[in-house]
């Protein structure tokens, strides 16, 4: 993507963007260089001006369709597309269900189980589902329709693919196991997106869903309501990860952090990558509502694919062939961070600690994570863990639970290694019950952290 020239065509065809420039001092005229173009920001853009001045030709009606975002940084945000735009997502799914799901070779049926409605993820996947190699059915995020769909489909197909958010869709495997569900019958794949997962995620769905492969069978998306799927696992990026997550040491000279992004390749002719100062994501992209150096927000970085490559070789691991594209790294919202005595805790550090065998077994893997004060004012780590249906709450679990995260935080973050003290460093757990109102409620998206 050449950005300069997405910028002069942003100039003369969006009424709000000439309007933004002159509020940031920029005279398009003068310029010359990508990096004179101001970041654009959802706070000065489009909160700023109205969405139909923010589409091409102030012509909302030219959208097909609209998606909206969760809100989880604010008040959600209308993102207006065309058919044409879904072509770049689309495109992201091909080689997924392409590359490592041979969709093309196998009689394939894709269940989305993303919420339906005007949210973006269900609605998205449907459109780009439906232009590839398989048939789609879309239930949405209702587990006993989707275990429905499965049971009177699945066994038509030679293999089964089940995308949506990944604790969702550990729920609708474990329901399915309790139910009887034969998973491995099925060759069930996985296409996530949503939110980091470690590797020993990976493992523990894939054992339970009968997936042989977890490198080629389980597939992550970096996507957002702002421009649709990013970037895409593919089994090049999964294996490096996988060889990363067992060396944090290595992770950390990649990373600038030992704990583990999602790590996803992009096609830089569809969207532009570059990393802000302050370590963040601002990408370019073009559609009805063109993104020009689009500030993201998302803590991460970019890597060409013949650096990456040659740092694992370095170390002794040689990931094998894969797509010639650059990498992309995401950890996350910065915002969804906790600080504990100055100490960044991050969601994907306790996470792993709710992944040992004997904790999994009785938890979904959701929690909110947060900092609580006590009756002297002295501050707590506080996590609060979702039971599986059906599960107790004992003192035993809750020790349990609070002795690995601990574990895993010390093991995995150097800052609370070394800046909380030692009385401090175990959480404060809480259990409660499967789909809790207060924490876990239903059809909304999951939060791991309050403030």
């Amino acid at each position: 993507m050449q950005v300069l020239e997405l910028f002069r065509d942003v100039v003369a065809s969006v009424p709000a963007y000439p309007l933004f420039l002159r509020e940031q001092g920029v005279d398009p005229a003068t310029v010359t260089d990508p990096d004179q173009i101001p970041l654009m920001t959802k706070q000065d853009y489009h909160q700023r001006f109205g969405l139909p001045e923010r589409c091409r030709g102030g012509r909302l009606d030219a959208a097909a369709m609209v998606a909206v975002s969760s809100g989880s940084s604010g008040r959600p945000t209308v993102w207006p597309r065309t058919i044409g735009d879904e072509d770049a997502v689309t495109a992201r799914f091909e080689q997924v269900f392409r590359d490592g799901f041979r969709a093309g070779e196998r009689s394939t049926l894709a269940v989305v189980c993303f919420a339906l409605g005007n949210w973006v993820g269900g609605m998205y996947t449907v459109a780009a589902c439906r232009r590839l190699p398989v048939t789609v059915a879309a239930p949405g995020n209702d587990i006993d329709e989707i275990l429905r769909v499965v049971g009177e489909l699945g066994g038509h197909f030679e293999q089964t693919v089940l995308l949506g958010y990944p604790p969702f869709v550990k729920n609708v495997i474990d329901a399915g196991v309790a139910r009887g569900v034969d998973w491995a019958a099925l060759h069930v794949k996985l296409v996530l997106a949503g939110e980091v997962f470690s590797e020993q995620w990976r493992d523990l769905v894939a054992a339970r869903a009968g997936i042989g492969d977890p490198e080629t069978d389980v597939a992550s998306l970096y996507g957002t309501a702002d421009a649709g799927v990013l970037g895409n696992e593919t089994p090049l990026s999964v294996r490096t990860r996988r060889f990363l997550a067992t060396r944090p040491d290595v992770a950390a000279e990649i990373f600038g952090e030992s704990r583990l992004p999602t790590l996803v390749q992009y096609d830089p002719a569809a969207r532009r990558f570059e990393t802000a100062p302050d370590g963040t994501l601002v990408f370019s992209a073009d559609g009805t509502v063109p993104l020009v150096r689009y500030h993201i927000a998302d803590d991460g970085g970019v890597l060409p694919k013949a650096d990456l490559v040659a740092r694992c070789r370095e170390h002794g691991f040689d990931p094998g062939d894969g797509p010639d594209l650059p990498f992309v790294y995401v950890f996350g919202r910065s915002l969804f961070t906790v600080s504990f005595f100055g100490a960044n805790v991050y969601p994907e550090n306790v996470t792993v600690g709710l992944e040992r065998a004997d904790i999994s077994a009785w938890s979904t893997g959701r929690f909110v994570l947060s900092t609580v004060e006590d009756e002297d004012r002295d501050r707590h780590l506080s996590v609060v863990v979702e039971l599986a249906p059906g599960a107790e709450g004992t003192p035993e679990r809750v020790r349990a639970a609070a002795d690995s995260i601990r574990a895993e935080l010390l093991r995995l973050n150097s800052e609370f290694a070394h800046y909380v003290p030692a009385g401090y460093r175990t959480p404060r757990v809480e259990l409660r019950p499967a789909d809790d109102p207060e924490y876990f409620p239903r059809g909304v998206k999951h939060r791991y952290t309050r403030r």
